[in-house]
C-alpha cells in the first residue's frame, strides 16, 4: 500500500467503522473472512485457514469467538474497519465496549433458526447505543431456510427493542457466508460481496469526528505485545497522533498521568502494522503505558474532560482459586506460587472488563467474579496451558440485599428442543426453579422461553445435552434481581473417594467398579481426598484403589490384567467446574484435571461435618 493511500491519511468521510453481531454460531466470524477474501486481503495463492479471525487456540476448539478482535479492509478509495463480536452470553462484555469504537453494526441471523437470544442482547445494547443496523440474513442456501419469515422475526425484535424510524428501516441482504455472495433478495443471482460492501457504504455513517480539534481517544480495547506491554485499542475522536507525542492519561477520580507515545499500530487483513501517525476516525493502538485501562480517556490536554464509558453488565457468579496444596503440587506446572496466580489473574481482569478479581482473607486464594462458568473455565483453560496449577471451586451466584431481603440473579433461559424431549426439559426446570414464559412448536422442534435463577443454570447445559442426546440449544440473558428462591438441588449423587496416595491398580478398580462409575483409569495417579467415581447413593463412600492383589500358589500377579474395565468417564474442565459440590474443588494443571474433596484429611472432614 502506498503512503498516499495509507490508512493514517484517509479522511474520515472515506472511514467506515462497524461491527459484527449475532447469536453464537450464525456465521459472522465466517462472513469476515469473506469480506477480506472478497476486497483482496488474501494474495491468491495465500492459504488461510477458516474463520481466520478466531486467533486464540480455544477459539478453534470450541467453534466460538471469545475476544472481540478488529480489522480493516480498503474498499476502492475507503477504508471499511470490522469489529468482530463473540456470540456467547458469557462474553457479552466484550459486545458491550466495543459498541464505543463503531458507527453502525452488521446483525447477521441465521435463515432458518431466526433471531436467537444472543442476538436480542447484542441489539439492544447497539441500538441503545444509537447505531446504525445493516441485517444480513446468511445461510440462505440451506435446506429449510425460511428467509421471509426471518425478515418478519427481526422486524418484530426491532419493535420489541424500541428501535427508532430510522434503524427500524435497516436495509437487508441475503446471502451465505460459507459460499461468499450477498444480494438484496432472497432469490438473489449475485455471485460475490460486492452489494454488502455497497450497502455498508451507503448506510453506515462516517464517523462523527472533529480532525481540527486537540487529540483525544477513548480506550475500548486492550492488547499485549511482549515487546512494547500493553497496546491501548480506540477510535480516535479528534485531532490525531504521533510516536514520539506527549499525551495524557485521564482516569476516573486520579490525577491525569504523562506518557509518551511508543508505537502506533494499525489492523489492516489478519496484520498489525506499524504507523507514525493516526488520525481522526482510525481505529489504532497506542503503546508507552506502564499501565492503562479499558474505559479510560487518552488526549493531548491534562484539562481534557474524560470521555463517559459503556456501562457494563454485573457480573452474576463468583468462584475461587487457590494454590493448588495435594500431594501432586508442582510435579506438573512450573508456574504455582500464589503470587504468579495472582499477577496472572489481575492482568486478565485488566484486559477483560466483565471479570473482576479480589484478594480474600486467606493466603493464596481470590475470588474471581464473572458472567458465567464458560468465561472462567476459558480463564482457567489458558492458564492450564501457560503452565499454571491452580484450584477451582464450584460457581456461586452473586446475592445482593435489597430492602433488608437477600436477592439473587435471574435469567431468561431460552431453548431448543426435540418435540419428544419437551417432558424431561420440562421436568428439568423446574427442578431447578425455573418457570415458562412461552412455547412455540416449528418443524419438529419446541422454543421455550423461560425465566430461572442463575442458580439453577449452573450444570444445566451438560444436563440438557443428556435429555435431548444432544440436540438441545440453550442460551440465557441476564434479567434481574429478585427474591432467593430456596434451596436448589442439581447434583443426586456422592462421591468414590480415595483413602490412599499411589497408582490406581486394575484388581482394585475393578472391585470399585460394582460401586459406580470411574474417573480414574489404570495407571492414573490418586491421592487421599480425591474423587475417583460417583457413587449412586447420595453419600460419598471412601474406597482404595491403590489396592494390588496378592500372590499366592493359586494366583499369579499379572492375571487380573485380563479384566475388562468400563472406560473411565474423562471430565472436561467446563463440566468438571459444573460437577462439583460446594465441598469440592476441580485441581487444574497443565497435563491432568482432578476431581477432589476441599479437605483431603478424611478424619479432618469427618470433624467438620460434625461442626457442621
Amino acid at each position: 500500500m502506498s503512503d498516499d493511500a495509507s490508512p493514517s491519511t484517509i479522511s474520515p468521510d472515506r472511514i467506515r467503522n462497524i461491527a459484527i453481531i449475532a447469536h453464537v454460531d450464525h456465521g459472522k466470524t465466517t462472513l469476515v473472512d469473506q469480506m477480506l477474501r472478497a476486497a483482496g486481503s488474501f494474495r491468491e495463492n495465500q492459504v488461510v485457514e477458516e474463520r481466520a479471525m478466531d486467533s486464540m487456540d480455544q477459539e478453534r476448539e470450541r467453534g466460538i469467538t471469545i475476544k472481540a478482535k478488529n480489522t480493516s479492509v480498503k474498499w476502492g478509495d475507503n477504508i471499511i474497519n470490522i469489529v468482530d463480536t463473540p456470540g456467547h452470553a458469557d462474553f457479552g462484555g466484550e459486545v458491550e465496549r466495543v459498541m464505543k469504537m463503531v458507527d453502525g453494526v452488521m446483525l447477521v441471523v441465521d435463515a432458518y433458526e431466526g433471531p436467537q437470544a444472543q442476538t436480542r442482547f447484542v441489539l439492544k445494547k447497539a441500538l441503545a447505543h444509537g447505531l446504525t443496523p445493516i441485517v444480513f440474513v446468511n445461510k440462505i442456501d440451506r435446506p429449510n431456510a425460511e428467509p421471509f419469515l426471518v425478515h418478519d422475526k427481526v422486524l418484530e425484535l426491532f419493535l420489541d427493542l424500541d428501535a427508532n424510524e430510522e434503524q427500524f428501516g435497516a436495509p437487508f441482504l441475503y446471502g451465505s457466508a460459507k459460499n461468499g455472495f450477498a444480494g438484496d433478495h432472497p432469490g438473489t443471482d449475485s455471485q460475490d460481496m460486492i452489494p454488502l460492501f455497497d450497502t455498508i457504504m451507503r448506510n453506515i455513517p462516517a464517523p462523527d469526528v472533529q480532525p481540527e480539534e486537540p487529540f483525544r481517544m477513548l480506550v475500548s480495547n486492550i492488547d499485549w505485545s511482549d515487546y512494547v506491554g500493553r497496546i491501548a485499542i480506540g477510535k480516535i475522536l479528534s485531532g490525531s497522533v504521533s510516536v514520539g507525542q506527549n499525551v495524557w492519561r485521564l482516569m476516573p477520580g486520579a490525577k491525569p498521568q504523562r506518557v509518551k507515545i511508543s508505537k502506533i499500530f494499525e489492523y489492516t487483513a489478519l496484520a498489525t502494522s506499524e504507523k507514525l501517525s493516526g488520525g481522526a476516525g482510525h481505529i489504532v493502538g497506542i503503546s508507552g503505558f506502564e499501565d492503562v485501562e479499558i474505559g479510560e480517556t487518552i488526549a493531548a490536554d491534562g484539562e481534557s474532560e474524560p470521555l463517559p464509558f459503556v456501562e457494563i453488565d454485573p457480573p452474576t457468579v463468583m468462584m475461587s482459586f487457590a494454590v493448588n496444596d495435594g500431594p501432586y503440587a508442582g510435579t506438573e506446572g512450573n508456574r504455582v506460587t500464589s503470587r504468579e496466580i495472582r499477577d496472572r489473574l489481575l492482568r486478565e481482569g485488566r484486559t477483560n472488563v466483565s471479570i473482576k478479581v479480589e484478594e480474600t482473607d486467606s493466603a493464596g486464594e481470590f475470588k474471581v467474579s464473572a458472567r458465567g462458568a464458560m468465561q472462567v473455565a476459558v480463564v482457567v483453560e489458558e492458564m492450564r496451558r501457560e503452565g499454571y496449577e491452580v484450584l477451582v471451586s464450584r460457581p456461586t451466584v452473586i446475592k445482593r440485599e435489597i430492602d433488608g431481603k437477600m436477592h439473587e440473579p435471574f435469567e431468561t433461559l431460552y431453548l431448543e428442543v426435540p418435540d419428544d424431549a419437551v417432558g424431561g426439559c420440562m421436568q428439568a426446570m423446574a427442578n431447578r426453579k425455573g418457570v415458562v414464559e412461552s412455547m412455540s412448536t416449528r418443524n419438529g422442534r419446541t422454543s421455550i422461553e423461560a425465566t430461572i435463577p442463575t442458580r439453577g443454570l449452573i450444570g444445566f447445559e451438560f444436563e440438557l445435552l443428556n435429555l435431548t442426546s444432544g440436540e438441545g440449544i440453550m442460551s440465557h440473558l441476564f434479567k434481574e434481581y429478585r427474591l432467593d428462591s430456596g434451596d436448589i438441588r442439581t447434583r443426586h449423587t456422592g462421591t468414590l473417594v480415595s483413602m490412599e496416595k499411589g497408582e490406581a491398580m486394575t484388581y482394585a478398580l475393578g472391585n470399585i467398579e460394582t460401586r459406580g462409575k470411574l474417573f480414574v483409569g489404570p495407571g492414573d495417579l490418586v491421592y487421599e481426598g480425591m474423587i475417583i467415581g460417583e457413587n449412586p447413593r447420595t453419600d460419598d463412600l471412601p474406597v482404595n484403589p491403590t489396592k494390588a492383589k496378592h500372590v499366592t500358589n493359586h494366583r499369579a500377579s499379572g492375571s487380573d490384567k485380563t479384566v475388562a474395565l468400563t472406560p473411565a468417564l474423562r471430565f472436561s474442565l467446563e463440566r468438571a467446574i459444573e460437577y462439583i459440590a460446594p465441598d469440592e474443588l476441580v485441581e487444574a494443571t497443565p497435563k491432568n484435571i482432578r476431581l477432589r474433596k476441599r479437605i483431603l484429611d478424611s478424619n479432618e472432614r469427618k470433624r467438620m461435618a460434625k461442626k457442621g
